[in-house]
């Protein structure tokens, strides 16, 4: 019997220890073939959702602040970060000021962030007003379009799941990802995957 276990318990550990290794190795491998936009689903960044990525920006209409009809192809070769938020939603305001931060940043010909404000007509004279405060006139201020067909917009980019929500569309205007909640946007994540989808 001790003859036994003097085998026994080092082939277990000698065992174990290879299975350790195996799941390391494997861990690692796959890790080094993930999407570089998942990879940065961390901290700031811990509900990037990229379930939808390629999904093709849609045709709906929104309005600028003049009134004037805008889609997200009026954007060409631009990366587009559209964030939908309100005056009542206190998330949505404590995350503004960190979006006009990461537009101050990385804000070019080459990427736009779009705060398109969801409150209702007759409160868009506040809104308007309320984005100039929070984000020190940085952002320019965009809103659903009247009517019937006014929230097509958040519905057809996917973001029916609350307030706020962020979608992402790289330069060819295909979704890269969303973001349902608020977030830090001047965080290191948020900055490096904006650089990521700018060069895209």
């Amino acid at each position: 019997m001790d003859r036994f276990l003097r085998f026994a318990i080092p082939s277990m550990f000698v065992g174990i220890a290879l299975a350790l290794l195996y799941a390391l190795f494997s861990a690692s491998s796959k890790g080094s073939n993930r999407d570089p936009v998942a990879k940065l689903a961390i901290g700031a960044l811990a509900k990037l959702d990229t379930s939808d990525k390629g999904e093709p920006a849609p045709s709906t209409v929104f309005a600028a602040e003049d009134g004037s009809s805008v889609t997200l192809q009026d954007f060409p070769d631009q990366a587009i970060l559209i964030n939908f938020w309100a005056t009542w939603c206190g998330p949505c305001e404590r995350e503004m000021p960190s979006l006009a931060a990461l537009e101050t940043a990385r804000g070019d010909e080459r990427f736009k962030i779009v705060a398109s404000s969801v409150d209702e007509p007759s409160d868009r004279d506040y809104a308007a007003q309320r984005l100039q405060e929070l984000t020190g006139g940085v952002l320019d201020f965009y809103t659903l379009t009247e009517g019937p067909d006014g929230w097509n917009i958040v519905y057809d980019t996917g973001a029916g799941g609350g307030f706020p929500t962020t979608i992402l569309y790289d330069r060819s205007g295909a979704k890269i990802a969303n973001l349902e909640g608020d977030s830090d946007w001047a965080s290191y994540e948020a900055v490096a995957l904006v650089d990521l989808i700018k060069e895209d």
